[in-house]
């Protein structure tokens, strides 16, 4: 039913009014209460999602159910060889399964994502097979990914199918923890090292943030996934290609003060604020859709395995 609702929804267009400041390329911002899309700015473009990539890889793991307490190794095949990124998490340390998805989710580490896939049952293959079922268990008809990390510029996907995504991510609640935390310190070859979350808004004060995940890569830009709580409302966020994170969190504020009624900081470029139905077909910029969406009210959560 939710499928159906958020399709209808995205088909549901209003004519122009008002300017609403917003840099991200790509944005959805779903009521779940309503059923309701507030924010849509180009929403069913398919691009590159960068590390929004390893809340898929959390909920795979995780369905598995795994021992979170064995210990693994990060090997010499978890390092990036594709954009050489850097990890502060060394080849050849010892961590618990459990303390390696937190770092792939508070602090999104590459290694530690590489070494889940690398460690699942089955091995990197199974891992992806799983993937690809829970894709197509959710819904997700215009999203592919083809590893763990989100380094490859081939995990595709768009705003419509990554609000499935983190609406699932969602049911599990070693998931919204986990993405949840400020930072944590972690046993590193015996000293104590401390992580920290990659969205800087996670622990703000004013911020109630239920699910959080970012992402960079020079192909997918700055990228936001945020299931947050504003005015009475749950929404989910999902922002895609900010130029700078500068400007995804200028987004992710104005996103905000919108829900709040506040005055909205200025961007670089604006979206659309609708007030009327569209007569027809799609237009540029981001509107806000006034939808009854009656069959959403009545969807029930539930944990997609």
């Amino acid at each position: 039913m939710f499928k159906k609702t958020l399709l209808a929804l995205l088909l549901s267009y209003a004519a122009t009014a008002s300017a609403l400041p917003f840099s991200s390329r790509h944005a959805l911002v779903f009521e779940e209460e309503s059923g309701s899309v507030l924010l849509e700015k180009d929403a069913n473009t398919v691009v590159p999602i960068a590390s929004l990539t390893k809340l898929m890889t959390a909920m795979v793991v995780l369905d598995a159910k795994q021992d979170m307490n064995e210990v693994i190794s990060i090997e010499e095949s978890d390092v990036d060889t594709l954009k050489h990124s850097s990890s502060r998490v060394p080849v050849g340390v010892n961590l618990a399964r459990g303390d390696v998805l937190h770092l792939a989710l508070m602090s999104s580490d590459n290694r530690a994502a590489a070494a889940l896939a690398r460690t699942y049952p089955g091995g990197r293959t199974a891992f992806l097979s799983a993937v690809k079922a829970k894709i197509a268990e959710l819904g997700m008809s215009n999203t592919v990914i083809e590893e763990p990390t989100g380094l490859s510029p081939h995990n595709r996907s768009t705003a419509a199918d990554l609000v499935k995504m983190a609406k699932a991510a969602s049911s599990y609640p070693e998931i919204t923890h986990l993405t949840t935390e400020s930072s944590d310190v972690f046993d590193i070859n015996g000293r104590h090292v401390e992580y920290r979350n990659t969205n800087r808004l996670v622990g703000r004060r004013g911020w109630d943030i239920l699910l959080s995940k970012t992402g960079f890569t020079q192909e997918a830009g700055r990228c936001l996934i945020m299931r947050m709580q504003a005015a009475g409302k749950h929404v989910i966020v999902v922002l895609l290609n900010a130029k700078e994170s500068t400007a995804r969190m200028v987004d992710a504020e104005n996103v905000q003060r919108y829900l709040t009624g506040q005055p909205l900081f200025a961007a670089k470029s604006t979206v659309r604020v609708a007030t009327s139905k569209a007569k027809s077909g799609r237009r540029n910029g981001i509107m806000l859709v006034k939808s009854k969406a009656k069959s959403a009210k009545g969807h029930k959560k539930r944990r997609t395995v």
